[in-house]
């Protein structure tokens, strides 16, 4: 009998289909395969999911978080800029309750998309922290510009003790 269970949770396993990704632009670097070899197996209650595309992660069936690297850096901004993690992350909620996520001060970027409703975002880049970290580190949010030059360009705002949700 236990090997008949066995064989079913085995199956059951081989029923999430894999999840169909487009890989970033610089996908191969060794940078990017340095980070996708230490990603968390499970996030949250979600475990892990195969995808189809280089340097990419998915969590959750149905899926609720995707992660990719091999992006080209983000310019500064005005977005919400956090550290989770000792990781600068930039936070686009355009898409809410989605959130796209992207590294600020990492080359290549590494961007993560999460759905909020399943699971919060600083958990989410809580446990990506330490595989993102192994991506050289080129800059860091700074402390939101307080120069009234209007022609001043405008810096990711440093809100590390603000949660994400």
């Amino acid at each position: 009998m236990f090997a008949g269970v066995v064989g079913v949770l085995l199956l059951m396993v081989g029923c999430a289909p894999t999840v169909d990704l487009q890989p970033a632009d610089d996908a191969n670097v060794p940078e990017c395969a340095d980070v996708t070899v230490r990603l968390p197996d499970v996030i949250g209650d979600l475990p892990s999911r195969t995808t189809d595309a280089q340097a990419t992660a998915a969590w959750g069936d149905p899926t609720a978080v995707v992660f990719t690297c091999g992006l080209e850096p983000p310019a500064p901004t005005t977005l919400q800029c956090v550290t989770i993690g000792a990781v600068d992350w930039i936070v686009d909620d355009s898409d809410s309750p989605n959130l796209r996520i992207t590294t600020y001060g990492r080359e290549p970027a590494a961007q993560v998309y999460v759905d909020t409703t399943r699971l919060s975002a600083d958990n989410v880049l809580d446990a990506l922290a330490p595989a993102v970290q192994k991506l050289p580190k080129s800059g860091a949010c700074t402390a939101p510009d307080t120069d009234t030059n209007a022609t001043s360009a405008p810096q990711p705002q440093s809100e590390v003790t603000k949660g994400l949700s």
